[in-house]
């Protein structure tokens, strides 16, 4: 059963779920806080429904090509079970000196990656596709914003890992939250590092008809030009 649908100020009664569910038009496939946020900011009336499509990620290819095709995926997973709606995916893979990283799977392994992460920067790249099979609409774009880290030590990342703020999150660190005191600043589209670009997302959605604004929100870290 699908969330009810976001961008309409305070709840719903049923019935007006199911009338607004029969109209529905844009569907998110994902459950992520972070990118229903961002969603509902851009002004979008959409229903959230987690996709199950299996993730992965392959150091021989791209990132940029691998966050695009996990995004196409995710997308399809929803869009097989609702073929007349628009369903958008989106996949944020971390990069570090050509290795892609995975969420974390427990503090172990999260401290190896915040270990890694220190005094150094990463590459956040966020895959986008929007998808429609009633009529074969398939739009797909990419976006990277690099990441630097100051050195910390490992009581720092400890303290951090503590917090369970790693949770879920690519790359073991989330930059709207604990980890902004680890990371010095950052170049390049925030709303990208939270998982959805708001700008290549409005401008698909604008050209499906779908009124939508990109969304500009203030970061915990310094943000600067290339």
């Amino acid at each position: 059963m699908p969330e009810p649908p976001k961008g309409l100020n305070g709840s719903n009664p049923a019935w007006l779920f199911a009338i607004l569910w029969t109209m529905l038009k844009v569907i998110l496939a994902s459950q992520s806080p972070r990118r229903k946020e961002l969603l509902t900011k851009m002004g979008v009336v959409f229903a959230a429904i987690p996709s199950y499509f299996d993730e992965y990620l392959d150091d021989t290819r791209s990132p940029e090509t691998v966050a695009v095709e996990l995004a196409v995926g995710k997308a399809l997973a929803v869009a097989e079970q609702h073929p007349d709606d628009i369903v958008i995916g989106s996949d944020t893979i971390v990069t570090v000196d050509g290795k892609q990283l995975a969420k974390a799977v427990d503090d172990n392994e999260a401290r190896q990656m915040l270990k890694a992460l220190s005094g150094t920067h990463n590459e956040v790249t966020t895959g986008l596709a929007v998808i429609r099979l009633s009529d074969n609409t398939k739009l797909t774009g990419v976006d990277t914003t690099i990441v630097y880290f100051r050195p910390y030590n490992g009581g720092e990342v400890n303290r951090y890992i503590a917090t369970g703020d790693y949770k879920d999150k690519a790359g073991a660190y989330g930059i709207q939250s604990g980890a902004a005191s680890l990371i010095e600043y950052f170049s390049g589209n925030y709303d990208t590092v939270l998982g959805l670009p708001t700008k290549l997302l409005s401008d698909f959605l604008n050209k499906l008809g779908i009124e939508a604004k990109s969304v500009t929100i203030q970061p915990p870290v310094e943000q600067r030009s290339t």
